[in-house]
């Protein structure tokens, strides 16, 4: 089913038994994040905060669930839009005859039907008109303590080319800088900032409107990875089974969708000098570091007289994203799949790697070299070349059984010919590279291996045997194997001296039992917990370069550093950020309020096993030595 704004979404979500009214009044700034944190890892439901001391309810949580995702894109589960969007570009791709073509002329017709429409008059979204354009009445969200302030975090982006026409949604973060003043975050990769450079081009002044809310299947369309001259809101279309009814703007010429709750118009001028935004608390688990954005400006505020303002909050996994990325590895399979890698059986993101970081992929494998070629074609494809590490294994092996897929990987990986390094674009938040935005990768090729790849057999020295006592080293101050998942891996956790210490000659003193050929050793900070393997690959992936921080020992083991590179040597050349998590005080508010909410049983703060992480500073941290420079 569609639905008609937020407050039909919340109807619907209350109906099912899956809200949480929150009478009482919170703030919007840090106490909000704190209660939301704890719900959405705990698989709490969605929560409405009804006084927030402006005239918005706020709505937050509204998709961390596989049946709450479901709803929002109109069906019973995540499965069916997949198999829907894969019977119909299977379909169309093998009309390759005039027959065949003209029997699939009711289908193509159906979608012509989704194709947005335009209509006259004004829609629900501009009931009310602000007679001021003041972004402080809205409710938003302070999330995380070093945040550089408010920030709008579920804004629906509305942007059209200069020369062609073509609009496109995008969702981008926007911190609020004064009343009719934000920042508009959009990353050098999206489309928004391309349509800002050719307003730039043109010399003239780029109209840019801000919906929130509506149906909640515009929010995820929004974040949808759709090639640039595919309209959003025709996936909208198909998803609910109905065309988007939009509206034009009051202020600029712009259409939105007549159902959203809030829209905010405006405009960004390229002429005008950029403002540094940010830090914000981003989806990384780490903050995102302050730089040069472009000035959106408001000219009108208009609402629905039931406007809900939505938000949600990011930071270390998982978090509501967790689920608008599982709808998205459904939707977007059978793309990948036909256009780019016929032989891919299944692709998952997994929630630790935030998304971009950690791709694991199942393949059916009739030739050698096929793990490789997949690689490749994966690193290249639309918004997969921001992807880190990539692993790829044999059919039937389920990539969403980590523990299959780690077996997999120990089996059948000969780290001196399966692993296919390479350099390239990264996402703009990743910290850990030397460069901004671009950096190493790693492909893994853990297919079974046909007789033409065979290499000689590993003959590892099994680390369940191996002790504590046997790893001397100032620097470690613990040692973690994986006996019970039977795999020949270690996790060292490091406290690094005040003046550093190089990683690369702490790998080279480790002791033989930990460098046999198929062993993988890993490094992390003092203060993590070492038998957490989700918290564990989000650091691997997070906080390492492959082309810097994974190293080939003497005795065949692959090292990899994952700490962070505050005191390492040699000198790490840009700031790195703090981890992300909520601070004392706060922890401490939300505990002593919880039976005020009325939100449940009491959850503690997920901030409190990421606090040891946290560094000297605020949002970020520089590196040892670099104050000498």
């Amino acid at each position: 089913m569609s639905f008609n704004g937020l407050a039909h979404y919340i109807s619907f979500l209350d109906s099912r038994g899956d809200l949480s009214r929150i009478k009482c009044r919170v703030d919007p700034v840090l106490e909000i994040t704190e209660i939301a944190d704890r719900m959405v890892k705990n698989g709490g439901k969605a929560l409405l905060f009804e006084d927030t001391g402006t005239a918005f309810p706020l709505l937050i949580n509204a998709f961390a669930s596989d049946d709450r995702m479901a709803a929002a894109i109109s069906r019973s589960t995540l499965d069916d839009a997949g198999e829907e969007i894969f019977s119909l570009v299977d379909s169309l791709g093998q009309a390759r005859r005039l027959t065949a073509k003209l029997v699939r002329v009711p289908q193509m017709i159906k979608l012509l039907r989704l194709v947005p429409r335009k209509k006259r008059g004004r829609g629900e979204c501009q009931e009310v008109v602000e007679p001021v354009a003041d972004l402080g009445s809205l409710p938003v969200l302070k999330c995380w303590p070093h945040d550089g302030g408010r920030f709008i975090t579920l804004p629906l982006v509305h942007t059209r080319h200069p020369v062609t026409g073509r609009p496109n949604l995008g969702m981008y973060r926007m911190q609020i800088m004064g009343k009719e003043i934000t920042g508009m975050h959009w990353h050098r990769h999206k489309t928004g900032a391309r349509h800002f450079e050719a307003w730039k081009k043109e010399g003239k002044r780029m109209p840019v409107t801000v919906t929130l809310g509506g149906d909640p299947v515009y929010t995820y369309s929004a974040t949808a990875p759709l090639p640039e001259d595919v309209n959003e809101y025709l996936l909208a279309g198909f998803l609910r089974r109905k065309r988007v009814t939009l509206v034009k703007c009051l202020t600029n010429d712009l259409w939105v969708p007549a159902d959203s709750d809030i829209v905010i118009e405006g405009y960004v001028d390229p002429s005008e000098p950029t403002v540094t935004e940010g830090p914000f608390g981003d989806h990384t688990g780490f903050y995102s570091l302050s730089d040069q954005y472009p000035v959106f400006h408001v000219t009108c505020i208009t609402h629905r007289k039931d406007a809900v303002y939505p938000a949600t909050i990011v930071g270390v996994p998982p978090m509501e994203d967790a689920w608008m990325g599982k709808a998205t590895e459904k939707i977007f399979f059978a793309p990948i799949k036909l256009a780019i890698a016929p032989e891919i059986r299944e692709l998952h993101m997994p929630v630790s790697g935030v998304a971009h970081n950690l791709v694991l992929v199942s393949i059916d494998k009739t030739y050698p070299g096929q793990g490789l070629k997949v690689l490749s074609a994966l690193f290249g494809a639309g918004q997969m070349m921001l992807s880190k590490y990539i692993i790829v294994v044999s059919s039937p092996v389920n990539v969403h059984d980590y523990q299959a897929v780690a077996d997999a990987l120990f089996a059948n990986v000969r780290f001196e010919t399966d692993l296919l390094h390479t350099r390239g674009p990264l996402d703009v938040l990743d910290h850990s590279s030397d460069r901004f935005s671009m950096g190493g990768k790693m492909g893994i090729d853990a297919t079974i291996k046909l007789s033409e790849e065979r290499t000689a057999e590993y003959h590892s020295v099994p680390l369940l045997l191996l002790t504590d006592a046997e790893v001397i080293s100032d620097a470690i101050t613990g040692m973690k194997t994986m006996a019970e998942y039977a795999l020949p891996l270690a996790v060292l956790t490091i406290r690094k001296p005040p003046q550093g210490l190089d990683m690369r000659r702490l790998a080279a003193s480790l002791p033989s039992a930990l460098t046999t050929a198929g062993t993988v050793v890993i490094a992390v900070d003092e203060g993590v917990d070492a038998d957490d393997p989700a918290m564990i690959t989000w650091l691997v992936t997070g906080n390492s370069d492959p082309a810097r921080d994974i190293h080939l020992l003497e005795g065949g083991a692959l090292f990899i550093d994952a700490t962070s590179k505050t005191q390492s040597l040699p000198v790490f050349p840009r700031e790195w950020p703090n981890v992300v998590c909520s601070d004392s005080e706060t922890i401490a508010l939300v505990d002593r309020r919880w039976n005020e909410y009325g939100a449940g049983d009491f959850l503690p703060s997920p901030s409190l096993k990421l606090l040891p992480l946290l560094r000297p500073g605020e949002a970020s941290v520089r590196p040892a030595n670099a104050r000498e420079k």
